[in-house]
Order: structure tokens, then sequence, then C-alpha cells
């Protein structure tokens, strides 16, 4: 069965960002930096910005 555009965006945005505990990251992001939060979550120092921004915390 095919899906239209917007059935595809609506998937999507349902979807979690990149695949991680977002309490556990807001808990610690005060406390440690942006390459140990980076290692530690397995991402990339973009990805851990991105993160940020996405969660109006810079």
């Amino acid at each position: 069965m095919r899906s239209s555009s917007r059935q595809q965006m609506h998937h999507h945005s349902l979807q979690p960002l990149f695949n991680m505990d977002y309490h556990n990251f807001m808990e610690r992001e005060g406390q440690q930096t942006n390459l140990e939060l980076a290692s530690e979550f397995g991402l990339s120092l973009r990805d851990v910005k991105t993160l940020k921004n996405k969660l109006n915390r810079n």
C-alpha cells in the first residue's frame, strides 16, 4: 500500500530523533561537556548540538 508524502512526514515526526533516552540526556547535559555526551550516547558533536537546539537547551 502506498502512502502519501503527508503520511510519511507524520510517520517520521513520531520517531525519536536519535533513538535514545531524552530524560537521561537532559539530566546529564548540565553536568557533562558536549564531548562527554557524544561519547556516552554514541552521537557526533554535531548531533549533540542539534539535539540541544531541538530541546531548546543552549
